[in-house]
């Protein structure tokens, strides 16, 4: 009896069972559901003629295949299932400062790809509604499971553009050969998937601090650096300062008190513009909203003391720069942010 198994190569995965197996896939070539004897993942082929001769067993047609810019990937076990997961990852972090990184890549953010695919084998005999209930769950829980993760928009935007997934289990051997029965629910497909990502994401070293989150809103250390120095009246803007400048704000953000109020007034910017808190309507006049002040008094003081709550005043009203364009609660928050980074900047 010949199981599974994998055939790599410098320019494919070959993913091969004699016995066949019955697939349900979004691949390149395929028909949405096969019966196979080979799953082939290759890179960057524009097409697929010679397909037959690069994999064992295959007679006509009896493969899907799936064009990638990568076949990295891992395996894990689970039980009766097996996962593949694929990687494509364009982003690299980097350092920035000794205490601050920063995700970037060299193909820049449009055309930059983050994907993490599936291959999910079962080692069961099961009917295509199983297979499709089991192909729905992957994708629920996978689109779930990252959307949980709230990572910085810009990352979201470039995530899973072109993933794949297929969904793979054994064929009858013999007429008559009874389905296995399961519950889809006690294969813990969740689980594998969760844990599977969760590994991916490690492996790819992905992470993202707070200069990521600022980058995904649009905001650029040159651009606090600029609204700072429009309201200084009692020191020369030299190009020291703004050194001196830069300085308290790379400081500053790796301060693990300004990172949580900066946090904090992002995610609840964020919850505001997706109407996500019944109560509170951004069209409405939001007179009456007064905690973005005190995040922003808050940050100012955390940085510089007193004298920067003074600093504060003058920005907010003001509204020089960035401050301008930023929605209500960022606005002030990043208020207090440069009015304490100005106040300690010229302290020095």
């Amino acid at each position: 009896m010949f199981g599974v198994n994998v055939i790599e190569k410098d320019y494919g995965v070959f993913i091969n069972n004699p016995n066949g197996f019955l697939a349900l896939s979004d691949f390149t070539v395929s028909h949405g559901v096969d019966i196979v004897n080979n799953v082939n993942i290759i890179i960057a082929k524009d097409d697929f003629e010679n397909l037959d001769k690069e994999s064992d067993n295959q007679d006509e047609r009896l493969y899907i295949a799936q064009d990638v810019d990568s076949i990295s990937f891992y395996k894990d076990k689970f039980g009766d299932i097996t996962l593949y997961t694929f990687i494509t990852n364009d982003i690299v972090i980097g350092e920035f400062t000794d205490k601050l990184k920063v995700a970037n890549s060299p193909k820049g953010f449009i055309d930059a790809k983050i994907d993490i695919s599936h291959v999910l084998y079962i080692n069961k005999v099961l009917s295509k509604k199983d297979l499709l209930k089991i192909y729905k769950k992957i994708a629920r829980v996978k689109a779930k499971y990252l959307a949980s993760m709230n990572l910085p928009t810009h990352i979201n935007n470039i995530l899973n553009t072109n993933d794949f997934l297929a969904v793979l289990c054994d064929v009858p051997q013999s007429k008559g050969y009874e389905f296995d029965e399961v519950d889809v629910y006690d294969l813990n497909i969740g689980d594998a998937i969760e844990t599977a990502i969760d590994k991916c994401l490690e492996r790819m070293n992905l992470t993202f601090g707070i200069l990521d989150y600022l980058v995904s809103e649009g905001i650029l250390i040159g651009d606090l650096i600029d609204t700072a120095m429009e309201l200084i009246d009692d020191a020369d803007v030299t190009d020291e300062l703004r050194q001196k400048m830069e300085n308290q704000l790379l400081n500053a953000f790796a301060d693990i008190n300004v990172i949580t109020l900066l946090m904090a007034a992002i995610r609840t910017e964020q919850d505001f513009e997706g109407n996500r808190i019944r109560e509170i309507d951004i069209n409405e006049n939001l007179k009456y909203l007064h905690s973005d002040e005190v995040l922003g008094l808050a940050i100012a003081n955390q940085i510089a003391g007193t004298n920067a709550i003074f600093n504060f005043k003058r920005y907010n009203d003001a509204k020089p720069g960035i401050l301008a364009y930023l929605p209500p609660l960022l606005e002030d928050i990043f208020a207090g942010l440069i009015a304490g980074c100005v106040t300690k900047a010229i302290d020095e």
